[in-house]
């Protein structure tokens, strides 16, 4: 993984071509980059970035943040009851509630790594 700017891109190699590609992974716009070493990468990376952010500029609109904080998640109807419970036991909305045990399953699985 790479970052810049807050925009986070996902690298892989071509073994076939020698060349490694990445992608910018938190927009929703496509943004590729490649370079043949790991130099060439990295100013590709920074390249596209600035490309996006002054094209953005150019019509002026503002560029997409990464993330807006806010996700739609479908679960199965007996699984949101037992969370609204679980939130209301502990004194938690149920964004509140989603949000914490997520952060802290995340948290528990970096420290494994």
């Amino acid at each position: 993984m790479m970052e810049y700017k807050g925009y986070l891109a996902k690298v892989e190699f071509d073994d076939k071509d020698n060349i490694f590609h990445g992608e910018i992974i938190n927009l929703r716009d496509v943004i590729t980059f490649e370079g043949e070493t790991v130099e060439e990468l990295r100013k590709a990376f920074h390249d596209s970035v600035e490309d996006y952010l002054e094209f953005c500029a150019e019509r002026g609109e503002d560029p997409e943040k990464p993330y807006s904080g806010k996700f739609i998640v479908r679960v199965d109807p007996e699984l949101h009851k037992t969370i609204t419970i679980q939130a209301r036991k502990n004194g938690k909305s149920l964004n509140a509630w989603v949000n914490d045990t997520l952060l802290k399953n995340i948290t528990q699985q970096s420290h494994s790594l």
